[in-house]
């Protein structure tokens, strides 16, 4: 019965599929052009030398509502509708092709491969057929010369120390949505405009604040993919961004920001007016604090890092350095390659990537997908379980033990993908209540001799150094650091602060996790563009950072009082 009622749930899904192709079909011509088009140049070319073996179109379709309003006043309000379109020509084979890594070229790992073009927003076939014939012929004459330069690249070069092929062969799929309905993309703009003014007129309570800025993006995607292996896919993405700034300047010239950023797959799942106000006036309430707040020195001991700063230390420590892309450049570092079932995190700790869904712990996630930009399915991809190292995020460019993706070749529009994160979820089976994570903190300060360590509360973000040729650190940029006193006098505000280090050392130090969970939310840049990405994470307890003093403006501040 269970094998009987498991088979007719597969053909349901599948049938589902076959008939919302369908009606996607008779709704939009465009995936119809490209498949014609890709098919016509794809035949013309065997009768070339060189001739491609692998050919994709890529169009994303980008509909993007920006509002912005400075101190209650409107600064921007307008709409956005732009089509992007990426070509990708592969010459040689899945062996060796143009997409190697040039090595010991001061040109760049990319260059050489097809950029992307603006693109018609109408269906008009024949417009379209001559802008998909024009970039391909150019994609193929980018992708010809280099593989020459590959050729002799190698020829010149030592043997790679991973033999594994440039392309991975991967089963191809049809998925076509229908096209989003008028009702599914309703934005009602002047009432957001009046909700922004509301939002940065709060900053003007603070006379000292100098910047106090509202900002909402609302977009609208489709995504569309196309592939000589047969692959054709139309997905949809609707999603809404909030993000509220103020900044202040304290009296050495120092510049001191916060931010509130706010994500939801639809704008009316966004907090309401009373939960955002109430945030915006904790921000300007800090930012006057932080004004007057010390300066601290560079500093070695225990930190505790709060769920958002968790997330984004992660997401630089650690998950730049396991796409799997990496692995195989021989300019990086590559930290993790050799540690497969070795442990890299205490053993209540998992770590894991997972683009197929929207929502974690009620949280609304920004790097989900059903398609990444290679026309493969995001999978959930386990990386640490129970603190062993499993495995690496892939996309189509193979590595020693790793043949084939995962998912997660990403890339922004118009860029070519590769492997990159997607939704990063930390877990841990031994979670701490935060008066327990200060209780361990004290105790290890003590133990170092220090009178103090950190809490990171909260940060702007952060940026990682991966490769050979420099030192392998991370710089996570806080903008809300405490000093948690061993002797138990209240938690004080400082400022002035970077976090800083090397990962496995920084990787080695930590200790417990907390039982409460926060999302942090940005777009990640790297060699592909800047993409989607979410990090949820407890606290964590770490017994050794280090930090160095942040960089600081030398201007004066302003000399007259803001109105």
């Amino acid at each position: 019965m269970g094998n009987f009622f498991l088979a007719l749930l597969t053909f349901i899904g599948l049938s589902t599929g076959i008939l919302g192709g369908i009606t996607a079909y008779a709704q939009d011509k465009l995936i119809d052009i490209m498949k014609g088009e890709l098919t016509r140049n794809f035949e013309a070319f065997k009768k070339q030398p060189g001739a491609p073996y692998f050919i994709s179109y890529r169009i994303d379709e980008v509909k993007t509502y920006n509002i912005k309003t400075s101190f209650d006043n409107l600064i921007l309000s307008d709409v956005e509708n732009k089509r992007f379109l990426t070509v990708m020509v592969r010459t040689g084979s899945r062996e060796l092709d143009n997409f190697h890594e040039l090595r010991d070229d001061n040109s760049g790992w990319m260059e050489g491969w097809s950029d992307g073009v603006e693109f018609p927003l109408d269906n008009q076939a024949e417009g379209i057929k001559q802008i998909l014939w024009s970039a391909t012929d150019d994609g193929y004459r980018k992708a010809t010369d280099r593989l020459a330069k590959v050729q002799a690249n190698v020829a010149v070069k030592v043997e790679t120390e991973d033999k594994s092929f440039d392309f991975s062969e991967e089963k191809a799929e049809v998925n076509i949505e229908p096209l989003l309905k008028d009702d599914e993309t309703k934005f009602d703009k002047s009432a957001w405009e009046e909700k922004l003014k509301k939002y940065s007129a709060v900053f003007l309570t603070n006379p000292d604040i100098y910047k106090g800025e509202s900002v909402i993006r609302f977009v609208v995607e489709r995504k569309y993919y196309v592939s000589t292996e047969g692959s054709s896919i139309a997905e949809n993405r609707v999603y809404a961004w909030l993000h509220i700034s103020g900044n202040i300047q304290a009296d050495d010239g120092m510049d001191l920001p916060l931010y509130e950023t706010y994500f939801a797959n639809k704008p009316s799942d966004l907090p309401n007016d009373e939960m955002i106000l109430k945030d915006i006036k904790e921000m300007v309430e800090k930012l006057g604090k932080l004004k007057v707040a010390p300066v601290v020195d560079a500093f070695t001991g225990p930190a505790l890092l709060s769920s958002k700063s968790a997330g984004v230390f992660f997401h630089e420590i650690f998950g730049h350095r396991v796409e799997g892309h990496r692995m195989k450049k021989e300019s990086d570092a590559q930290t993790f390659k050799k540690k497969i079932g070795e442990n890299v995190l205490p053993a209540d700790f998992t770590v894991f990537f997972d683009p197929s869904i929207k929502q974690y712990k009620g949280f609304d996630l920004y790097g989900s997908y059903t398609f990444d930009d290679e026309g493969i399915k995001g999978k959930k991809v386990s990386i640490v379980n129970k603190g062993v190292l499993n495995g690496f995020l892939m996309s189509r460019c193979p590595i020693e033990k790793f043949s084939n993706s995962n998912g997660h070749g990403r890339a922004a529009h118009g860029k070519q993908p590769v492997t990159r994160q997607s939704n990063l979820i930390i877990e841990t089976s031994q979670p701490n209540k935060m008066e327990d994570l200060k209780k361990m903190l004290r105790e290890e300060a003590k133990k170092q001799g220090k009178e103090y360590g950190y809490l990171f509360a909260n940060v702007t973000g952060g940026f990682t150094m991966t490769g050979r040729f420099i030192p392998n650190a991370f710089n996570v940029m806080p903008t809300e650091v405490y000093r948690i006193y061993v002797d138990g006098r209240p938690d004080e505000l400082v400022r002035g602060v970077d976090l800083v280090g090397t990962p496995l050392a920084m990787f080695s130090q930590i200790a417990a996790a907390g039982d409460s969970y926060n999302v942090f939310t940005g777009t990640c840049g790297a060699e592909s563009g800047g993409i989607p990405t979410t990090c949820v994470s407890p606290s964590v307890f770490v017994k050794q950072i280090e930090t160095q003093r942040k960089n600081k403006k030398q201007d004066r501040p302003a000399i007259l009082k803001r109105p």
